[in-house]
């Protein structure tokens, strides 16, 4: 079974180069499954027995269902949709001495940088253009091999292997071609989106790593691709929350964009995306506010983001106890100075979720004298203040254009996913 699962969470992420196209992907799947989509600026009337779905800014989404009987508390499970890369600037074509035409692009996210030099690259995202007096989003992806960063030859950089600090505006453009590609890369990018080049208005795009993911190992043992931060959560969230009966909760799969930035966009777990959700579910229910402060004080959210596994070479890095493995189950994540939401009573509330259903499960802290990353968790909880458990999978280079996972624990988190929502 986990490598079945294995197998579509590896096609999901294949189709899904961006946040915009993991949204429209789980947009669709939510159609097919008779889910109905609500737009925020229409009015929203709501069943009981219904599953819904709305989203923002074409790359964050928010599905929920309404159990018979009304809303007495939710259960929530959140992730996010980002993951680090690069951003492509307006007017982005560089000419160098009349010979290649580069492209300028920003850090979006902490990505380890060395990782995304002498590998095919490609660029999707999206433009905007303009229909029937409508801004409309046109999802874009360049399915080919169009571009690379080159790394410069040990022979002249002789220091490379010391130990080098890549600088992201020097080092980290990539070549589009020689000089008679200058002028064509929105050409290129208005064409994969099936638009006129002058019609484009404005556009999200970035680069992503050709490779496909692959399940490895002496024993097959592993998973690796790109984006695996934090696609497989979002992918095998909405994996439980569709197979969970969801029938004594209104239950929520919410998966945000820009957590690898914050998450203080109008979209991001900062925002009062999941706030306004909630507050249009208790309208139209004719839920009174105080029913709905009781109902949020009676839930419990899951924030799903990937964690550390103790890796192999520098066993050092981790805690001396609680040290993550691969194919060990879904990590516990906790943080004194609260970068994670974990505490003594929502632990044991998602331990209670993994003893019921079977689901393996394990701890992280970081090592004492380290400050780790924090994640959307503690964000969401500034505006609903849900009892809130940070949880993730364990995983090898963490924010490379390459991640690593292992096969099993996928089962574990739809099993502990269904058992939330149930």
């Amino acid at each position: 079974m986990y490598r079945k699962t294995a197998e579509d969470l590896l096609a999901f992420l294949d189709a899904c180069p961006t946040a915009f196209h993991a949204a429209e992907a789980m947009k669709e799947t939510l159609l097919s499954k008779g889910f109905v989509f609500l737009k925020e600026n229409e009015r929203w009337v709501l069943k009981e027995g219904q599953g819904y779905f709305t989203m923002r800014n074409g790359s964050s989404l928010i599905a929920f269902t309404i159990p018979k009987g009304g809303v007495s508390s939710f259960r929530i499970m959140a992730s996010h949709s980002d993951s680090p890369t690069f951003r492509i600037k307006e007017n982005p074509e560089v000419c160098v001495e009349n010979q290649f035409v580069m492209l300028n692009v920003e850090k979006y996210g902490g990505a380890i940088l060395s990782s995304w030099l002498d590998r095919p690259l490609s660029v999707a995202g999206r433009v905007v253009v303009k229909e029937d007096d409508e801004f409309v989003q046109k999802l874009v992806n360049i399915e080919r091999d169009l571009l690379i960063i080159p790394n410069l030859a040990i022979h002249i950089n002789k220091s490379i292997n010391e130990g080098y600090s890549y600088n992201p505006q020097k080092d980290m453009m990539p070549i589009f071609g020689d000089i008679t590609a200058k002028g064509t890369f929105l050409k290129t990018v208005a064409e994969a989106a099936g638009v006129k080049e002058e019609e484009i208005l404005g556009h999200d795009l970035y680069l992503y790593n050709r490779q496909k993911g692959t399940v490895w190992g002496a024993g097959k043992e592993f998973i690796a691709s790109p984006r695996l931060d934090d696609l497989n959560c979002a992918y095998l969230s909405l994996q439980g929350f569709l197979q969970g009966k969801k029938e004594k909760h209104a239950a929520l799969h919410c998966v945000f964009d820009n957590e690898e930035v914050g998450s203080s966009t109008r979209q991001g777990a900062a925002s009062t995306f999941l706030k306004d959700t909630l507050l249009r579910i208790a309208e139209c229910l004719k839920m009174s506010r105080e029913d709905l402060q009781i109902a949020v004080a009676q839930s419990f959210m899951v924030s799903a983001d990937n964690a550390h596994a103790l890796h192999p070479a520098h066993t050092d890095k981790a805690d001396p106890v609680n040290r993550p493995h691969l194919n060990k189950g879904i990590v516990i994540k906790f943080s004194a100075d609260q970068n994670y939401c974990s505490d003594g009573l929502s632990a044991a509330m998602f331990r209670d979720i993994c003893h019921k259903t079977g689901a393996d499960y394990q701890f992280f802290h970081n090592r004492s004298d380290q400050r780790g990353g924090a994640t959307l968790g503690n964000l969401s909880v500034l505006q609903m203040p849900f009892i809130t458990v940070d949880i993730g999978l364990p995983s090898l280079a963490m924010h490379a254009p390459y991640e690593v996972a292992g096969i099993k624990d996928h089962e574990s988190f739809v099993k502990a996913a269904c058992g939330l929502f149930e």
